[in-house]
């Protein structure tokens, strides 16, 4: 017969029994890894969930240490985490730490442990339960790589981060946005709007005051504010401020806006630099008396100076986007030849193209100007024709200049005919035309009869008066291709080109008789003067010692001999 105290310890041990495996089937049917250690951190249970974490599936008989399971990046704190726990000083121990798998790589997982007491005979246990947090902080790595990359390139673009609480109207500043203002990075900031509008410039103020809360609207003409701003030291630096809401009430009202202040300073010392010398390159443009045209690739005008309007006789407002042929209109000094545009031949060749002479400016307006001009080849960065550049200048007076020293330095200054240097050349071409052909032409020897006593009676005034007279009577029946010269004090001589001695003989005797009948007073006195010519005839054959000059010479002293006011021909003369 059983007692009723011994009834009741089987009854109490069954029920310990059954309690004991109904926990021990919660714990391998607990989706966290469990285990079961004594106070020394001899491992004495696993269940299934934990060989699934970590991969260590104890088998009967093989004994191992929790602390095998961490690694060693975190063994002390974990050591440390359940020293505590021994001691009492926590009840419960959790944290994160790393633990070290069966294949060596470790693993991240939230541990809880905690000690159960212990039970009649059962000693106290350590119950510890593991969770896996692996996803999560790769996540939380992931996420402070992207942080620090951003915060990186944030700082080396010197973008400083603001954020803006519209609903309490505080401020945050990131470290970057200090350090521009050179306020120290871990310096309190008063965010109060009115705080900040003293840093900014008084010039600028009027606007921001106008436009910073359209930023925080979210306006998108006003999402980028450019302003000057006050640093710790006294100087102003440019700002440029970028923001916009990034949340919003149930009402649709901003409630939060965030943005980037940058430093562009040195961008705007280059914008005020660059405009100066803008500036200085329009003054001096304009200031040039040069005309110049920039064109495109095309040959469309992009620019003209005032003086390049004034030469062409065009409005720049207009006549940017034409083609440049439209208004620069070239022709032959010679002629009416026209001729082509430099600016597109510079751009097919892609090279200089120089315009010095034979060149006429026709302009729009009507005058004609001579002019200079280079049309010059503008390439890019990389090489490529990308325009061409037109200078040109007004050089009429310097032509007109030029002909007119070109005309006194082979004509007579008195008479206007050409002069013995002159006539020398003429003679010399026409030695070579009737040497190479069957060219003939005649030259007539003239020397005026009587001419002296005007000059001792009347004066000099009075014989260059008459010489005047006797060139436009000379230059009055000779042909307009004949070459008349005066080719000493009272001296003529003609090359008749392309004339037979016997026409040569007549023109000859049509000067002196034109010259002898000419009328001359002077002071109230009338004067008369004849003159006496010789003529050769200029051919293929070689000329006689004295040559053509001497022969046509020879002729007009026989010419004197005879009586003077007569022609003699030196064939004749030398037939005879």
């Amino acid at each position: 017969m059983v007692t009723p105290s011994a009834k009741s310890q089987d009854v109490f041990a069954a029920d310990a029994l059954h309690s004991a495996q109904t926990f021990m089937r919660l714990l391998d049917a607990a989706p966290l890894g469990m285990l079961v250690s004594n106070l020394d951190g001899m491992v004495v249970y696993a269940n299934p969930a934990f060989s699934e974490l970590l991969g260590h599936r104890p088998e009967p008989g093989h004994i191992f240490q929790f602390a095998d399971l961490v690694s060693d990046e975190t063994n002390a704190i974990t050591r440390l985490h359940f020293e505590r726990l021994l001691r009492g000083e926590v009840s419960v121990s959790r944290g994160e730490h790393q633990l070290r798998h069966v294949d060596g790589y470790p693993v991240w997982a939230m541990v809880g442990a905690t000690i159960l007491p212990a039970e009649g005979e059962t000693p106290p246990l350590i119950l510890v339960q593991m969770n896996s947090i692996e996803l999560q902080k790769r996540a939380e790595e992931a996420l402070a790589a992207s942080e620090s990359r951003w915060n990186f390139a944030l700082e080396s673009a010197r973008q400083g981060v603001w954020d803006h609480d519209i609903r309490t109207d505080t401020m945050f500043y990131s470290r970057m946005w200090r350090l521009m203002r050179g306020i120290p990075a871990g310096e309190e900031v008063d965010g109060d709007q009115a705080k900040w509008l003293e840093r900014v410039h008084p010039d600028d103020r009027p606007r921001i005051m106008a436009n910073v809360h359209r930023q925080d609207l979210g306006e998108s003409d006003f999402d980028t504010l450019e302003y000057r701003e006050r640093t710790r030291d006294g100087d102003y630096i440019w700002i440029l401020s970028r923001g916009r809401p990034v949340e919003w009430d149930a009402q649709g009202n901003p409630t939060r806006t965030i943005g980037t202040d940058t430093d562009i300073t040195r961008i705007k010392k280059m914008e005020q630099e660059l405009a100066a010398e803008k500036e200085r390159l329009r003054i001096t443009l304009e200031a040039v008396a040069d005309g110049m045209i920039s064109t495109d690739l095309d040959g469309r005008i992009i620019f003209m100076n005032p003086a390049a309007e004034m030469l062409t006789g065009s409005n720049a407002a207009t006549t940017v986007g034409q083609s440049v042929s439209d208004i620069f209109h070239l022709r032959s000094e010679r002629g009416e030849e026209k001729l082509s545009c430099p600016v597109l031949a510079c751009l097919a060749q892609a090279t200089q193209i120089r315009i010095d002479d034979d060149s006429v400016l026709c302009a729009l307006d009507g005058p004609r100007r001579d002019i200079r001009a280079t049309a010059s080849p503008v390439f890019d960065a990389a090489g490529s024709l990308s325009g061409a550049v037109l200078v040109f200048q007004d050089v009429t007076q310097s032509r007109a200049l030029q002909r007119q020293l070109a005309h006194s330095a082979s004509h007579d200054d008195l008479t206007g005919l050409p002069n013995r240097a002159s006539f020398e050349r003429g003679l010399s071409a026409a030695i070579v035309s009737a040497r190479n052909g069957p060219r003939q032409h005649s030259l007539v020897y003239l020397d005026l009869d009587r001419f002296k006593p005007v000059n001792d009676t009347a004066g000099h005034a009075a014989g260059d008066a008459l010489l005047k007279q006797v060139a436009q009577t000379i230059r009055g029946v000779c042909r307009s291709h004949d070459l008349a010269a005066r080719i000493g004090g009272d001296e003529f001589a003609i090359i008749l080109e392309d004339c037979p001695i016997a026409h040569g003989r007549a023109v000859a005797e049509k000067i002196v008789r034109a010259i002898g009948a000419l009328a001359f007073s002077w002071a109230g006195r009338d004067y008369s003067i004849g003159a006496s010519a010789g003529v050769t005839i200029i051919g293929a054959r070689s000329a006689s010692p004295l040559g053509f000059m001497g022969e046509a010479d020879a002729a007009c002293y026989a010419a004197k001999a005879q009586g003077r006011g007569c022609v003699v021909a030196y064939p004749d003369m030398a037939a005879s």
